[in-house]
């Protein structure tokens, strides 16, 4: 049987764990620091991430979710040591506003799952987090520092994570190329042209988004940021205004 991950290298340190037999394609991304580790997001949950982890490193690993979605914490059951938002404690808590059968149709739906995956066994990850995250917290690896960055938009406690010293961002869903999701009732579309502004600001040399195409480049932070601006120009940034199309990316509101 095909391996359910893809790993691919971005430097000596930094990898990306992907789930490309999923149409969401989630990239999860290990980062490594001279004492521990940071996982950013676990995926679907569908096969063991850690064992994947567990063959690029032995340090001690902590999971970060940059939003508490079912495709973002599948893995989390695998890492006590988890960080989360302060604005979904509530989701890692029975809160979350989707029943477990709708998440098990997503998960499945233009899903290659592995020969003999049960799907009724599959649970939304509930937990506490070992640390709460704000807007501006630091995450020292040793020798390597990451800030978490609130930018609520696609939820309410979405994170992206920011590595200065390299210029790497980590952009959660906020940012990748294919139709960006902003309609649902716990999105936020206003807040998601604030985040824009806050992330298009930044010094950027490399994005890493959490979902589809691993081609894409700065720019296009600051290109999402005008498109946002235009739609709140014409009095659409809202929800149920529908599909703007723009090319390598759309936004549903």
């Amino acid at each position: 049987m095909d391996r359910w991950f893809t790993l691919d290298q971005i430097d000596s340190d930094t990898h990306i764990i992907s789930e490309y037999r999923h149409w969401e394609e989630t990239h999860c991304y290990l980062l490594e620091g001279e004492e521990r580790c940071l996982l950013i997001d676990t995926g679907l949950g569908i096969c063991n991430i850690s064992e994947e982890v567990m063959r690029l490193t032995d340090k001690r690993v902590t999971a970060a979710a940059t939003h508490i979605h079912w495709d973002h914490i599948g893995g989390h059951q695998y890492y006590p040591d988890f960080y989360a938002h302060e604005a979904e404690l509530e989701w890692l808590n029975g809160g979350f506003p989707l029943s477990v059968d709708t998440i098990r149709d997503m998960v499945t739906d233009r899903c290659d799952l592995p020969e003999g995956y049960d799907i009724t066994t599959y649970k939304f990850f509930q937990g506490v987090p070992a640390r709460v995250l704000k807007d501006g917290d630091t995450i020292d690896l040793g020798g390597r520092e990451i800030t978490a960055l609130h930018t609520p938009g696609h939820s309410p406690g979405h994170l992206c994570f920011w590595e200065a010293k390299r210029g790497y961002l980590f952009t959660g869903d906020l940012v990748y190329k294919d139709t960006l999701f902003a309609y649902y009732p716990s999105t936020d579309p206003k807040a998601y042209l604030e985040s824009l502004e806050k992330i298009a600001a930044l010094p950027v040399k490399k994005v890493f988004p959490a979902h589809h195409s691993l081609d894409i480049h700065p720019e296009i932070l600051s290109r999402m940021r005008d498109a946002f601006r235009q739609l709140e120009a014409d009095g659409v940034l809202h929800h149920g205004s529908g599909t703007f199309d723009f090319g390598d990316w759309a936004v549903w509101l």
